[in-house]
């Protein structure tokens, strides 16, 4: 039997999801936007938080909305008007609204083969940069081999409003350096020195993307919505339901880590419209991320 508990560390909140031998784990914490903590399977950690990696600075396993990546200067025209987000990168707002979100646990189910929680956040105040409402739901499904994600928006407004959603879960390995990802693109987006992004650029990638000695901070536009990643002890599939699907990675210095990060738009896309979405009032939007690991 698959089980769900609570814990309480240091002011924050915890949901654990484990099958019954406790080998497969997924831990999230309520007041970081209901992100994944730490990923188990086969008592290998696939996701885990490092000391010397603030969350702040990270956004490890965030969710991503109403927008993820940078937005230019935080400015950007809805429906011909102008509006301003905070600016948390530099002179860019970075990351959405939702990743110091505290949201609430919501119908935890627990069974034989499977457990799940949904988590809940709902926005009634309408903020300078994003004057709109909304409800934001995230939902993990947790199987002996499977992490199962799904996202829902709501807009509980009496106006549209854009948006785009990404997730920025970071990835162990026992050696980045070989280990690989596979990926099906022949596009690229082309940042500048704030990584806004500049163009689109024809750009094909290998069948076997080798990490080795790169410094990633890149973005690919998909031709599908599946994603390998590959390292000495575990290989990890990433797919994706939504029909235009971008990837986003990163290496931070001098740790085994990668981030790979699936969106639905790119940087600065409430201004260059890739990627971009509108969501009607009182209408829903719903996504899943699927993530199928195995074992050396």
């Amino acid at each position: 039997m698959f089980k769900i508990s609570s814990k309480e560390k240091k002011g924050l909140s915890f949901v654990e999801l484990q099958n019954s031998s406790k080998t497969t784990k997924a831990k999230i914490c309520l007041e970081q936007g209901a992100r994944v903590v730490s990923l188990k399977f086969k008592d290998k950690f696939i996701i885990e938080d490092y000391s010397d990696f603030d969350y702040k600075e990270s956004y490890a396993s965030s969710i991503l909305f109403p927008f993820a990546s940078r937005i230019k200067e935080g400015k950007y025209i809805f429906e011909g008007n102008d509006y301003q987000f905070e600016t948390n990168d530099g002179h860019n707002a970075l990351h959405g609204l939702v990743y110091n979100k505290k949201f609430e646990l919501f119908e935890p189910e627990e069974h034989k083969d499977n457990c799940s929680a949904t988590f809940n956040y709902y926005e009634k105040n309408e903020s300078k940069g994003f004057p709109f409402t909304y409800f934001l739901s995230v939902t993990y499904i947790l199987f002996e081999d499977r992490l199962k994600v799904r996202v829902t928006v709501k807009n509980t407004d009496t106006k549209s409003f854009p948006f785009t959603l990404g997730w920025h879960p970071y990835f162990n390995s026992t050696d980045l350096k070989n280990s690989y990802l596979s990926f099906n693109s022949d596009q690229k987006v082309e940042f500048d020195k704030s990584l806004i992004t500049k163009k689109v650029i024809e750009q094909k990638s290998p069948e076997i993307f080798k990490i080795e000695e790169q410094q990633l901070d890149d973005c690919f536009i998909l031709k599908d919505n599946n994603v390998s990643f590959t390292t000495p002890t575990y290989k990890i599939d990433i797919t994706a339901d939504p029909e235009q699907n971008f990837l986003q990675l990163y290496t931070p210095k001098g740790k085994d880590i990668i981030a790979i990060e699936p969106m639905t738009g790119i940087s600065d896309t409430f201004n260059n419209k890739i990627g971009l979405q509108v969501l009607e009032a009182n209408k829903t939007y719903v996504l899943n991320w699927d993530l199928k690991f195995s074992a050396d």
